[in-house]
């Protein structure tokens, strides 16, 4: 009898969660999995020589993606978090069939829209990477829940080079948020949705600039959220874990990353560069 895709019963719940992006932005995702999940081993791939992925086409995303999940397959992991909306956007297709439905496939732009969806908002803003505006998905997802949803998208390229470069409460990123969010684009909305996992390192300033007139997605904790229900329901969440285990492998080894990552998972993690 052919197995379904939802048939995880080979897996193990001591088995580690592997998250991946083009670089600190999915330290978000992976400290609220860290926060939500203190029991799971974690394995976190940053493709930093290849980042951003928002100026890369399709193809490349591809490309990048199912090496990165090939090695995270190969490390035995349980469940992959795509913690990358412009991989999300271009290459969720291509990274589930390179799972062929061994684990689950938990991205950051599904479960984000779907809640959102549903949830009381009529004028929502998403500002992300031009990768992922140009695919259009966010808007799709909402309202394909929610077709009375009015959902306007915004390419914001600059944010991630600045984060990437520790730019933090900084003129230059301040200056980059005031030109991008006071865009016509975004002038009627009442909800904010972080399109891009770098920017959560941003939210303080993305909320100071908007006060208290538009909520401002978290959209980490929403994914760390989705991946807790799915382990839970495959009899998969691990149990005492005094000592959980992370590791981080980066393509090209940066000071930032190394900063963040620190500040995050403290001072005693070993970055290992991995080139696929």
């Amino acid at each position: 009898m052919k197995k379904t895709l939802q048939d995880f019963s080979h897996l193990k719940p001591d088995q580690p969660i592997g998250i991946f992006d083009s670089g600190v932005g999915g330290l978000t995702v992976a400290k609220e999995i860290k926060r939500l999940l203190p029991n799971e081993n974690l394995i976190y791939f940053g493709d930093t020589k290849h980042l951003p992925y928002g100026d890369k086409s399709r193809e490349a995303i591809i490309g990048y993606c199912t090496k990165i999940t090939r090695f995270l397959l190969e490390k035995n992991c349980k469940a992959i978090v795509i913690a990358c909306n412009s991989a999300t956007a271009n290459a969720l297709k291509e990274v589930m069939e390179e799972t062929a439905g061994k684990v689950p496939v938990i991205d950051v732009i599904n479960p984000v829209a779907e809640k959102v969806a549903y949830e009381i908002h009529n004028n929502v803003g998403v500002i992300a990477t031009k990768a992922t505006v140009n695919s259009g998905l966010y808007r799709k997802t909402i309202r394909k829940h929610n077709k009375f949803i009015k959902v306007d998208e915004l390419a914001t390229p600059l944010l991630v080079p600045a984060i990437e470069e520790g730019f933090k409460n900084h003129p230059i990123t301040h200056s980059i948020i005031y030109n991008y969010l006071s865009n016509n684009k975004l002038k009627n909305i009442e909800t904010l949705i972080l399109g891009c996992t770098h920017y959560p390192l941003l939210i303080n300033e993305i909320r100071q600039y908007y006060g208290n007139r538009v909520r401002v997605i978290d959209s980490p904790g929403i994914v760390a959220n989705q991946l807790r229900m799915i382990l839970d329901r495959n009899q998969l969440l691990n149990g005492k874990n005094p000592q959980p285990s992370y590791q981080f492998y980066l393509s090209d080894l940066t000071k930032n990353f190394e900063k963040i990552s620190k500040k995050f998972f403290g001072n005693s993690i070993d970055l290992k560069l991995e080139v696929l």
